[in-house]
């Protein structure tokens, strides 16, 4: 059988099928990690994208069962360049090729990752399908089905991938604060990172509401990372703005960081390629320190990054600011315990420099 994927563009490469055989569709992005491709495959906000690896060996610790971010594979598509022959890691229980068949994911292993890397950092992200099996139909036929595929501009996902019953997340040790979290397309060691730190979870759907969360009484409210443009997610910026009006401790990642935008009255643009991966340098604009994080976005906040702004909520900055391209990777309201990033401080997978977050909003929350 063969394998090949194409863009919108016309673009085409040729490989063998990975994971399951037949067709799928998305939008084309590219991961830099080395590491932690299970937390990716697994991680909502991929939904309705088809993630490439950079790095040029995936699968060689295998597939276990601890490090999943989620239930399910979320990915819509794989793309490889060689995957491991052999996996070998003490808490492996299968191979990465395995997953991929049982989860129904389609992927291509194929020798032009870098070349394809480079295509997008020229021309953009862009929608793309992986058609593998004996017989392919033509290529210009396959265009055409890439080009009707839908797009990740105007697209509202979160409540796609977000859970539909409430639940909890136990503090660990003795419980110190009640945190309503709304779920975007949360990761489960989101949560956790907060019940180490004495917080009993409320993990919401996304379709809450702002008095539904009230009524929990929290002592902070979280909202998560997630799919899809926030320039639709109109539902969630009105659930914001009501925990606002209350005077709520808040604090948001990734798309939380861009519904935060919105509700201050800010715009929100999608980046020609977007951040993905557990090596962007972001600097604390407050310390000068750097840090290095783990991103997965393809859209920004639009704000300025010259002082203080006004909003409807009171004055607020920058905080946060990415020294690959000065993109804004955090807010922070000054009048007020409001405050979010960018990128993925729950360090799963990636590095751990961002942690600290977590314990400064316990600290606005016990304040």
């Amino acid at each position: 059988m063969t394998a090949i994927l194409v863009l919108e563009d016309g673009r085409v490469f040729e490989g063998v099928p990975y994971g399951a055989v037949g067709e799928t569709f998305g939008e084309m992005v590219f991961n830099t990690g080395m590491t932690g491709y299970q937390e990716t495959l697994t991680d909502p906000s991929y939904h309705r994208q088809i993630v490439a690896m950079t790095a040029p060996h995936i699968g060689n610790t295998g597939v276990n069962d601890e490090d999943p971010e989620s239930g399910r594979v979320w990915v819509a598509g794989y793309v490889v360049r060689e995957p491991a022959r052999v996996h070998s890691n003490w808490r492996a229980n299968r191979s990465l090729d395995d997953y991929l068949r049982e989860q129904g994911v389609v992927g291509i292993a194929m020798r032009g990752t870098r070349a394809l890397t480079r295509h997008l950092r020229e021309r953009g992200a862009m929608r793309a399908g992986i058609f593998s099996g004996d017989a392919l139909p033509p290529v210009p036929d396959l265009v055409e089905k890439v080009r009707r595929s839908p797009e990740m501009t105007g697209a509202d996902l979160a409540a796609e991938v977000a859970t539909t019953e409430a639940y909890v997340v136990p503090a660990i040790g003795e419980k110190r604060f009640t945190v309503a979290a709304v779920d975007l397309g949360i990761k489960g060691m989101t949560p956790h990172r907060m019940a180490e730190r004495g917080c009993e979870v409320h993990v919401l759907p996304a379709t809450v509401t702002a008095e539904e969360i009230l009524a929990l009484d929290p002592d902070g409210v979280f909202f998560s990372n997630g799919p899809g443009d926030p320039g639709a997610a109109d539902h969630a910026v009105a659930v914001l703005r009501g925990v606002l009006d209350a005077g709520k401790p808040f604090f948001g990642i990734c798309f939380g960081n861009q519904i935060l935008g919105r509700a201050l009255g800010l715009g929100t643009y999608k980046l020609r390629y977007g951040h993905r991966g557990v090596n962007q340098p972001v600097q604390d604009r407050r310390t000068g320190k750097v840090e290095i994080s783990a991103h997965n976005h393809g859209f920004a906040v639009d704000a300025p990054l010259d002082g203080p702004f006004d909003t409807p909520y009171g004055r607020a900055e920058v905080s946060h600011v990415n020294l690959n391209d000065d993109c804004v990777e955090g807010l922070r309201l000054l009048d007020r315990p409001v405050f979010s990033v960018q990128y993925h401080p729950e360090a799963a997978a990636g590095p751990h420099d961002a942690a600290y977050l977590f314990d400064e909003f316990c600290e606005v929350m016990g304040a």
